[in-house]
């Protein structure tokens, strides 16, 4: 290991550190535009200057110059401060210093690093250069004068997107970052670009002049528009939650979030209900909170009760649910709305257990009877990384854009049974093999197929599990936890006729089935299932209320309270503790707490944040694979559940980027 030294503290770095590692390892800040921790090195901002010796008398750019032994490093010298002034004088003679009226003051890089390195005034008193606006959908606005042509947005769009989209044009001062012939930037990830943009080039479109940073609350959240539990942050202000932004967890998203998730945030308060509501002669009808468990008392279900969790729910809403529904003598649970029945005895045999960090390493995938760019967009980065190291992929379905080298085997999920030798050859020299089972296998009965291929190729060795299974919605993996599946999914629930079914923001449903029950929803917005029921008590979206999530991995993850429900709307589980009531059970807890501390008692792994550990895979029984995958579950990227149908911006995303309508711009 190199031992260099920063202005007098003697270190070792790691082989192959930069000097600006370096220089951070000892405490020193060094300021920077193009650099950034998982991006490749360009080099082309100049203000990581630094004096090293030995070397040519001159200021060197740290972060594409490697740490090597007896380097010696000034970050504070004369020589420094002047060179780092001088750089920040240039990067201002164009930039229309517009602070005022730009999204990013308060949190742009370039005010901060001018006010600590620039110099007190300006020399240059020259007309300043403009550059034209630049398209790139409904999500990105653009104010390309600003642009410093640190080329950020261009790597992330290459490196982490696999989406050459974005680009430069021309050179010199005449060079302009763009999208591919001024179109709308289409990938699910795009707007990534916006947190790395480090001055207000790009922003947030649907943000634009809504909010300071200083005036927002911060609420640390988990996302649940897919089942990979991205870290959020919240910011609101009021009763309301103004924009959605990742936070770093490199175990989870790294630092990144996809677009539905950042977005379908205008959602949150649009389509809400805020009010009871009762079925009366074929219509509905608003009621008070009195009236809603009147009529549900007047019921009595007794043991004819069911209830089936929608995809967004917290496992406290769940556990809530399940002791309502045992205190009544049922265990009619479910939450696979759309009629998955696969077998959840063993949970190690439906978790990503490769965890998503580990994919990463893999050397050789099968994808069954998955879309990973729309199920779940943040392991589709860490498979790109996998495929830059060599990593070789192969996938049985319907043929979608991977981004990466890629060979397609078919949509007969028989392929699994006689694999082609490419693929057998591919998966015996292995080190790190991984199948990935995705909700179209699954619904196709694969999961036997794909655990008797895990058993023929040893994907589970020492330090390694190869076996995963992807599923799409954030309540999935806490429900199988606590017991929502039925040995033949919903249709156990449908044959059982139950006299009152509760629906927990289950908006998947094929509701006509139970024609013969009374529905009860308890949801946050007007959608599908709402319009089938016959009660409905307004619950929170995931922003209103505390709660535990296990993401695809099994990881459990605790998310707070950002702001209240609006109107007459409640927690779900004070709306369950209230049923109870009225149908005169008791379910043994008053309070949030409580039933937190029942819900740990019950299912310890829900109480300890991290990996649940499920145990071994089982012993995979000789399973024929069959059937055709003739497509993906997911038809429409942006708006797969309810809050993303109620948001303008995903409705708009959906129209343009999917189905290419033109939207005309007004005129300024």
């Amino acid at each position: 290991m190199p031992k260099v030294t920063v202005d007098g503290i003697e270190l070792e770095v790691p082989q192959g550190a930069t000097v600006l590692q370096a220089c951070e390892l000892a405490g020193k800040e060094i300021p920077r535009f193009c650099y950034h921790e998982r991006l490749s090195i360009a080099g082309n901002c100049r203000m990581c200057l630094v004096e090293v010796a030995p070397g040519p008398p001159k200021p060197q750019a740290s972060c594409a110059l490697p740490a090597a032994d007896g380097q010696t490093i000034r970050t504070d010298s004369e020589m420094v401060k002047k060179a780092r002034e001088g750089v920040m004088e240039f990067l201002l003679i164009n930039h229309p210093l517009d602070c005022p009226i730009c999204d990013q003051g308060g949190e742009c890089d370039l005010q901060d690093q001018s006010v600590a390195y620039g110099r007190g005034a300006s020399r240059y008193d020259e007309n300043k250069r403009a550059v034209t606006e630049k398209y790139m959908g409904p999500l990105i606005k653009t104010a390309m004068t600003r642009c410093i042509h640190c080329t950020r947005c261009v790597r992330f769009s290459e490196e982490i997107a696999g989406v050459d989209e974005i680009g430069a044009l021309y050179r010199g001062e005449s060079m302009q970052i763009t999208t591919y012939l001024e179109r709308a930037a289409t990938h699910e990830m795009s707007a990534n670009v916006i947190d790395l943009c480090p001055v207000g080039a790009l922003t947030s479109r649907p943000y634009a002049f809504e909010a300071r940073p200083w005036e927002l609350k911060k609420t640390l959240s988990v996302d649940v528009s897919d089942a990979c539990g991205a870290n959020i942050r919240l910011d609101s202000r009021g009763r309301e939650v103004l924009r959605i932004l990742p936070r770093v967890n490199d175990d989870v998203n790294e630092e990144w979030l996809s677009d539905k998730g950042r977005f379908e945030v205008d959602g949150l308060t649009a389509r809400r209900l805020d009010k009871p509501w009762l079925r009366k002669n074929g219509k509905l009808v608003s009621a008070s909170w009195e009236e809603a468990f009147a009529a549900i008392a007047k019921v009595k279900p007794g043991k004819e009760l069911a209830v089936i969790a929608g995809d967004l729910v917290d496992c406290e809403t769940m556990f809530a649910a399940k002791a309502l529904a045992g205190a009544l003598g049922s265990t009619m649970l479910e939450g696979r709305q759309t009629g998955l029945d696969y077998d959840c005895t063993n949970l190690a045999a439906v978790n990503f257990n490769s965890t998503f960090s580990g994919i990463e390493t893999a050397d050789a995938v099968l994808i069954v009877g998955s879309h990973v760019r729309w199920e779940a967009p943040l392991v589709m980065t860490r498979l790109r990384k996998a495929a830059k190291a060599g990593a070789k992929l192969f996938v049985v379905g319907p043929e979608w854009e991977t981004t990466v080298p890629t060979t397609f085997l078919g949509n007969d999920i028989a392929v699994l049974d006689k694999l082609p030798a490419e693929v057998a050859d591919a998966f015996k020299g292995a080190e790190r093999p991984a199948v990935i089972l995705g909700g179209a296998g699954l619904g196709q009965g694969a999961l036997g197929a794909c655990l008797a291929f895990a058993d023929k190729f040893k994907l589970v060795r020492d330090g390694w599990n190869g076996f995963n299974v992807l599923h799409m919605a954030a309540s999935r993996m806490g429900g199988l936890m606590l017991g929502y599946a039925q040995k033949g999914g919903i249709a156990d629930v449908v044959a059982a006729k139950p006299k009152m079914l509760i629906s927990l923001g289950a908006d998947e449903v094929d509701y006509a089935k139970f024609s013969d029950s009374i529905i009860v929803y308890i949801g946050h917005h007007g959608d599908k299932g709402a319009h089938a029921a016959d009660v409905i008590l307004p619950g929170s979206a995931f922003s209103e209320k505390a709660g535990t999530y296990v993401n695809t991995e099994g990881r459990v993850q605790f998310a707070d309270k950002a702001v209240f429900a609006p109107g007459d709307a409640r927690e779900d589980w004070t709306i369950l503790r209230a049923m109870a009531d009225a149908l005169g059970v008791s379910v043994g807890f008053d309070s949030f707490d409580q039933l937190r501390a029942a819900m740990i008692a019950a299912v310890p792994a829900l109480g300890v944040e991290g990996l649940a550990n499920y145990g071994a895979l089982p012993k995979a029984a000789k399973a024929k694979a069959s059937g055709t995958l003739a497509g993906y579950p997911i038809k429409d990227f942006y708006l797969t559940n309810p809050i993303a149908r109620a948001s303008l911006t995903m409705q708009r995303c959906s129209a343009e980027l999917l189905h290419g309508e033109e939207f005309a711009e007004a005129a300024e």
